[in-house]
């Protein structure tokens, strides 16, 4: 049981991806294939913050009191996670832009009929 209760994070991860990538490739409503490729991206920015994650880690700053020694948590992959997300969110605008202009242009979001329309 102890060592489900240590994975417990990449399990939630990895659950995250495969729902996400279920939902891109069985759905056909463009703003739920949407939604499946913004569930991935959560997904894989858990992953991120949980690699980086030390137990009882402290703040990577350096002080007089000799906190050098002590196990400190790794900024990098916090800030990679931060530029994901700015990336992410304008993917999800980008995705949701083009799904208001088929929208206004085919009068559906579903892919399908979307496929079979003609110019």
């Amino acid at each position: 049981m102890s060592f489900l209760a240590d994975y417990v994070h990449y399990i939630g991860c990895f659950a995250l991806v495969l729902i996400g990538l279920y939902i891109v490739l069985v759905k056909t409503n463009l703003v739920k294939v949407i939604i499946g490729i913004n569930l991935i991206d959560t997904g894989v920015n858990l992953f991120l913050v949980s690699v980086g994650y030390i137990r009882m880690g402290t703040a990577p700053i350096f002080s007089e009191d000799g906190a050098a020694g002590k196990q400190m948590v790794d900024p990098v992959p916090q800030a990679l996670v931060l530029t994901a997300i700015v990336i992410g969110v304008s993917v999800v605008a980008l995705g949701l832009s083009v799904a208001i202009r088929l929208y206004e242009h085919y009068g559906t979001l579903d892919l399908r009929k979307i496929r079979e329309l003609k110019w």
